[in-house]
């Protein structure tokens, strides 16, 4: 099978990663890519948003296969030009995709389907606003309603800092605060049958300690030692399923990679979000566990044939990753930075840990530089996880890159508990 991924971060890394370990797979496209990918997949340039490009793409590559790995593709609809191409597609139509393009559409799903999450109100004035942030007081949690790569939500105790976040946005989704520790629990479907992934945790605060701004995610890890063994099972039955057999009842069937945001509160299991396609940096440690090859389960998802597929096989193995972000990120971040030590982790820690590309690109020289406010996914495997921790940060250790920086802390407080058990 030949395979096309759109995207350009480090989940499209990973995922590609993955897949050029596959067997079946007998050629890796991707588009359009970063300087990572370039060492397994060859690279095209596309606008990944021109749903005719890319399934123009991937008629000419012959590809039997396409992952569409960001959301915003998949919200403009590219998920359908390429399935109408006659390409099966991983990745759900623009109509289903809006479970992540709108906080809205999102609860309203949620609502049908009886799924647990916060309670909450859409505004679109300053008026309900400020009603719904007396309603709810502090903690406030304030979403943007539309697509915001990971940055659209504050958190605040400062009733004027959630005010001024919220009359930016267009529309905005005022929630309850959840307390409780958050879960990310991937599902790939295929609109009816619904297969789970391992959960995982990431860290969405800039600085150790969870404080600063929240990010698009600075590390994770897997497996959650401290997660009740039925989790899985009960977000199944809960939110999973009835969220997918819900947009099959509307005629808007979900078929990709369904990412639901747990929180684990007091009062049981809510969910804070759903995305439509796998998280960054999620992604980086649970494809790092999975043992099945990757392009088979993508393709019966694509195919509607998932009632077929085995179970699931994953190691033992924990596993961590740690982002090296560009200096002032999530701010401006400062791009065009050499990156050294790549080939120091490459000789030194391979196959334990590895780095996966997020925003790099390389000069005319063949050096890589760095290009975006995330550069690196720093990820590595062990016994448990204050072992694939240690060799993370040693990994860490070899790059360099000016003025970046990381979080210190990633599965700290799990890999201690986890020992003291």
């Amino acid at each position: 099978m030949k395979v096309l991924v759109i995207g350009g971060g480090a989940r499209e890394h990973a995922l590609c990663r993955s897949l050029s370990l596959d067997p079946d797979v007998t050629a890796l496209y991707c588009a359009p890519g970063n300087a990572g990918i370039a060492e397994v997949a060859e690279l095209y340039p596309v606008d990944a948003l021109d749903g005719a490009a890319v399934a123009r793409l991937a008629t000419e590559l012959g590809a039997g296969l396409v992952v569409v790995g960001p959301e915003a593709p998949l919200v403009a609809g590219v998920a359908d030009a390429v399935r109408e191409a006659g390409i099966p597609v991983f990745g759900p139509s623009k109509e289903a995709a809006e479970l992540e393009g709108s906080k809205a559409f999102a609860k309203d799903v949620m609502a049908a389907a009886g799924v647990p999450t916060a309670r909450s109100y859409v505004c679109t004035t300053p008026e309900e606003i400020d009603s719904a942030l007396a309603a709810f007081g502090a903690p406030y949690v304030v979403k943007d309603d539309g697509l915001a790569a990971g940055k659209g939500v504050v958190v605040t105790d400062d009733v004027a800092q959630a005010r001024a976040h919220a009359l930016a946005c267009e529309r905005v989704v005022i929630e309850e605060f959840l307390d409780g520790p958050e879960v990310s629990l991937f599902a790939i479907t295929d609109g009816v049958t619904v297969l789970p992934l391992q959960p995982a945790q990431d860290f969405k605060r800039a600085l150790d300690g969870d404080e600063g701004p929240n990010t698009g995610g600075m590390g994770a890890y897997s497996p959650l030692p401290w997660a009740d063994p039925k989790l899985v099972d009960e977000v199944m039955e809960s939110v999973l399923q009835p969220t997918v057999d819900e947009l099959r009842r509307r005629g808007t069937p979900f078929s990709g990679l369904l990412y639901a945001g747990l929180a684990i509160t007091s009062r049981g299991v809510r969910v804070i979000e759903f995305n439509a396609r796998f998280g960054d940096p999620e992604t980086q440690v649970v494809l790092a566990r999975l043992r099945t090859p990757l392009a088979g389960v993508l393709l019966g998802a694509a195919n509607g044939t998932l009632d077929v597929q085995p179970p699931l096989a994953w190691r033992d193995d924990a596993a961590v990753t740690v982002v090296i972000a560009s200096h002032n990120y999530p701010g401006t971040p400062r791009t065009g930075d050499p990156i050294e030590g790549l080939a120091d982790v490459a000789a030194q820690d391979a196959p334990e840990a590895f780095v996966l590309h997020a925003g790099t690109k390389r000069d005319g020289s063949g050096a890589v530089l760095s290009a975006g406010g995330r550069v690196l996914s720093v990820t590595a495997t062990g016994a448990d996880l204050t072992q694939a921790r240690e060799r993370a940060y040693r990994a860490v250790e070899r790059i360099r890159l000016d003025g970046s920086q990381h979080r210190t802390d990633i599965a700290a407080q799990a890999a201690r508990d986890a020992a003291q058990d």
